[in-house]
């Protein structure tokens, strides 16, 4: 038997997303629903299970390390597949934690063999808060500000969260009006083609139900290592800037210019490479004014680029270029010393790690 449509609901607000989860209940009737949240202070995990019969299942849980990574693992995929299998219903719609994000699901459902064949992720909604979308997408709150963090040690920032989301999601729904410069902005860091829903009211649940997810576009649309055409709409509110170059950045440039390309409150993510770590893709990783570097994997056989994605809204796409291109290694320095250099140090050591010494 086919298991049953399963909808993931995302976000970093609590009333959109129990707005978003009941009117989708209210519409599927055969529904199962399974809420997961997350009591940081006491370390625990709350499970509730309902139908339109009422509550099933109310179970707290105390997590070794509350956070989202071991909710996902200890509880959450099981018992979607425990739903699963049990056929009763004709849908499953899981309230994921606040804050958390569904790729992780996603993937498990994908790549593990045996999940794969009692999972069927059917869509990903991302839920946003309209009134606040420019401050939840550009804005520098942090989610334990709002105390919706998801462990001790989580650090993220709510517009790094939600873009994530926006940008992962097969559908975006808004909770009231977002206004036309957060509707561009949506739709600007939202994966070609997916619906940008106004108002929960509109949503259509069939069209979940049969199923929206595409699981390797997805993924392609969120690879650190981007190739190929990325859409850089422009308009008189919101841009995207498409920073793309075969060079690797100089790293006494990168951390001189540093500030000039990742301290503003735009979203910027991808991927550059250095000459004194050429093996290596590096992930850049930032929005909210907040930024994030580190090592992602190694380049193989695939040919080492530096591109950087942004969007944004106001001025500052032209000293982003300027900033770009100056942190890039030069022809001239790449016809001198080459592009991998031999040294043990480049200063990004606290974000990259120690260079590794053959």
């Amino acid at each position: 038997m086919t298991p049953p449509p399963v909808i993931l609901v995302t976000g970093t607000c609590t009333e959109s997303m129990a707005a978003a989860t009941m009117t989708m209940q209210w519409d599927l009737p055969g529904a199962v629903v399974v809420r997961h949240d997350i009591d940081v202070v006491k370390g625990r995990l709350y499970r509730i299970v309902s139908d339109a019969s009422g509550v099933i299942e109310h179970v707290i849980l105390d997590l070794e390390h509350a956070c989202v990574s071991c909710a996902i693992r200890e509880d959450i995929v099981p018992t979607l597949r425990r739903l699963s299998d049990a056929r009763r219903w004709g849908a499953i719609i899981a309230h994921l934690p606040v804050g958390a994000e569904a790729l992780q699901v996603c993937r498990v459902a994908a790549w593990d063999d045996e999940t794969s064949r009692h999972l069927h992720i059917s869509a990903v909604v991302t839920t946003i808060n309209g009134p606040q979308t420019l401050d939840d997408l550009m804005g520098n709150d942090l989610l334990v500000e709002r105390g919706v963090h998801s462990a001790e040690d989580d650090s993220r920032g709510v517009a790094e969260t939600q873009c994530a989301m926006v940008e992962h999601a097969d559908m975006v729904i808004t909770v009231g009006r977002a206004g036309r410069t957060g509707e561009e902005l949506l739709r600007a860091l939202a994966r070609p083609g997916v619906p940008l829903v106004r108002g929960i009211e509109r949503v259509d649940t069939s069209l979940l139900m049969k199923g929206v997810h595409d699981h390797k576009a997805s993924e392609q649309w969120i690879a650190q290592v981007r190739r190929g055409h990325v859409p850089t709409p422009t308009s008189d509110d919101v841009w995207t800037l498409d920073l793309n170059s075969t060079m690797p950045f100089h790293p006494e440039r990168l951390l001189e210019h540093i500030e000039r390309l990742g301290g503003h409150n735009f979203r910027a993510r991808g991927c550059f490479w250095l000459p004194t770590r050429p093996e290596y893709v590096c992930a850049w990783d930032g929005a909210g004014g907040q930024l994030s570097i580190g090592t992602w994997s190694h380049w193989e056989h695939a040919t080492p680029l530096s591109r950087i994605v942004v969007t944004g809204t106001g001025e500052g796409r032209d000293e982003l270029e300027r900033a770009f291109r100056e942190s890039l290694v030069t022809d001239v320095e790449a016809v001198s010393y080459g592009l991998a250099w031999d040294t043990h140090e480049d200063g990004l050591e606290p974000w990259l790690g120690d260079i590794a010494v053959a």
